[in-house]
């Protein structure tokens, strides 16, 4: 395979357009550089396969590929959705949910990120529909608590309050609906809910609705 073909396969693994298309981008001068700076229309390339990204998710956008009405994927650069490996989230952030959202074209690390043996912590904030009555603590934490329509207690919870009606919640499971079910369990019911915090990763000033690719340096501490 020639040198140009190659680079063609490359840039079409990448999203950027078929092999074919790629292969008149090449020839038309629109592929520039060499080895590590190659630049697509004068842009630095889009990084290869193992890329995460970290997005602050909007209300209202479904983690889901195939859902009518707004999906987080129609939040990202539509050349993303072609890359092969395919990107997914990790995991998934109801549609009411708003906050840390990752996704990874990494199936080993996707893999990892979501196994139940993963213990990375997740930390929402909650506001509930009425106050707490100071119990919840406790009842979080016991590793007691089974969910409705399940057998196995939730792992142990961390719970911190910070409002009458608000709640910092931070646990190392990822189960349907997990946080909205452990309120209702305790008689409350949550009207708003926001991932803050997976593992090591925060949101810091990202707007909501956009979006950054992890340094190699946050990707290594994510799963080490």
């Amino acid at each position: 395979m020639t040198e140009t073909r190659k680079l063609a396969k490359y840039l079409a693994s990448l999203g950027y357009g078929s092999r074919k298309e790629m292969e008149v981008a090449i020839r038309r001068g629109r592929v520039t550089g060499w080895g590590e700076d190659v630049e697509f229309d004068g842009e630095p390339l889009d990084p290869g396969p193992g890329m995460v990204i970290l997005m602050h998710k909007p209300a209202g956008y479904t983690c889901s590929h195939q859902d009518q009405g707004k999906l987080v994927y129609d939040l990202l650069p539509p050349r993303f959705l072609k890359r092969d490996p395919k990107i997914s989230s990790v995991g998934r952030l109801d549609a009411d949910t708003t906050g840390l959202l990752l996704f990874t074209d990494d199936g080993a690390l996707l893999h990892r990120l979501i196994s139940p043996k993963s213990d990375i912590p997740k930390t929402y904030e909650a506001t509930l529909a009425r106050p707490l009555e100071g119990f919840e603590k406790e009842f979080f934490a016991s590793g007691s608590l089974i969910l409705r329509g399940e057998d196995k207690p939730c792992l142990p919870a961390e719970l911190e309050v910070t409002g009458e009606r608000t709640a910092r919640l931070t646990l190392s499971e990822g189960r349907y609906h997990q946080v909205r079910r452990m309120f209702a369990a305790a008689g409350n019911h949550v009207e708003a809910l926001h991932r803050s915090r997976f593992g090591p990763l925060e949101l810091g000033d990202l707007s909501e609705g956009a979006w950054r690719l992890l340094t190699e340096a946050e990707r290594a501490g994510l799963a080490p």
